[in-house]
């Protein structure tokens, strides 16, 4: 897909905003009123930062489709969400609010992601004349010239599918966030603006891991595209704590979705009992991957009370946990990309 750069460079851009403005209006909204035990927080308190993580998680994954899943951009993609997790930290300690603050804190993250593009792009062009000029061993077909101009390599077709599942996976982490109180109107907005932001890289990595952009598919992804944004909104809507059956509705049409859009359509038409297992699927190991993730964070590694400490927060009250959603998010989206990025398939109808 030929817009995959720029449609993935600037929804990294756009996911450098929204951290700068979590950053900088919505965190100050869960620090706590003072480090006396009556005022510590509870579950979910810091909703702002797992939303910030989100984001952060979207810069990387919007540079995998810029590079269309080429290991030059995916290698130093991750490289850099790393990098921004622990700058997100230090930035956090210092405390910054105010327009003043997004407007600076946006603006060094767009120039960092600029320069981070700037040479990616320079190391592909530097690269290209010796594949181009790289011919095939002998006895082998030229694949490279076999293949559809603009189309993708399989092995970057399963690392862009596999964003798209992640992408999927960190939208339902977004759409049903929740606080201890569970009343802030910037946490649905918040989540509405991070879920809308990752539906897109999900609809737009799916894309650009087709094997040809025809008109069926670009119709599917609008349509995709819709349905998972009013289904984020339906996640909204629903009473919190009673999310549950409505996220994994979310999960089976995105992630389904997804398969649609990045998996071969053999003789034109999809394989339609292959799309049906995926469904099944995504309709629930999402879920399933995220608690699991979660319990298992909980008992073994309570990384969310190092990021707090760290970060210079109160810590969470000793009946609660300091869970890291947008983390198990994470590590359940990469499950679930190693069970739906297969996006080549055979075709063994009659």
């Amino acid at each position: 897909m030929r817009s995959a750069r720029p449609v993935g460079l600037l929804l990294s851009a756009a996911a450098v905003v929204l951290w700068a403005y979590g950053m900088t209006t919505w965190q100050p909204l869960t620090e706590p009123f003072g480090p006396w035990s009556e005022h510590l927080p509870g579950n979910n308190a810091y909703w702002a930062r797992d939303l910030r993580f989100l984001a952060i998680m979207a810069v990387p994954l919007g540079l995998v489709l810029a590079g269309r899943g080429q290991v030059r951009w995916s290698g130093p993609a991750v490289v850099l969400g790393g990098c921004w997790i622990a700058a997100d930290v230090a930035v956090d300690r210092a405390d910054p609010i105010g327009v003043d603050a997004t407007v600076l804190l946006a603006g060094a993250g767009c120039a960092v992601l600029a320069v981070v593009a700037a040479i990616l792009l320079w190391w592909e062009r530097a690269t290209l004349p010796q594949r181009e000029r790289a011919a095939p061993p002998a006895g082998e077909p030229d694949t490279q010239s076999a293949r559809e101009p603009g189309a993708t390599p399989a092995t970057d077709r399963r690392v862009l599918t596999g964003a798209a599942c992640v992408a999927g996976v960190l939208t339902l982490v977004a759409a049903g966030m929740e606080s201890p109180t569970d009343r802030e109107p910037e946490l649905n907005q918040g989540a509405l603006a991070t879920a809308a932001l990752l539906v897109a890289v999900a609809v737009g990595a799916a894309l650009a891991a087709a094997p040809a952009r025809t008109r069926a598919r670009v119709g599917l992804a609008a349509g995709l595209a819709v349905a998972a944004a009013i289904g984020v909104g339906l996640v909204r809507a629903v009473a919190p704590g009673e999310r549950l059956l409505s996220e994994a509705v979310l999960g089976a049409v995105l992630l389904t979705g997804v398969t649609l859009l990045a998996w071969d359509w053999p003789g034109g038409r999809p394989i339609w009992w292959h799309h049906a297992l995926a469904a099944l699927i995504a309709l629930v190991g999402p879920l399933l991957f995220l608690m699991s993730t979660a319990i298992s964070m909980v008992l073994m590694l309570p990384i969310g009370a190092a990021f707090t400490e760290l970060a210079g927060n109160s810590p969470i009250n000793a009946a609660d946990s300091d869970l890291l959603v947008s983390l198990a998010g994470l590590l359940a989206g990469l499950f679930m990309a190693v069970l739906l990025a297969r996006p080549s398939v055979e075709d063994r109808r009659p």
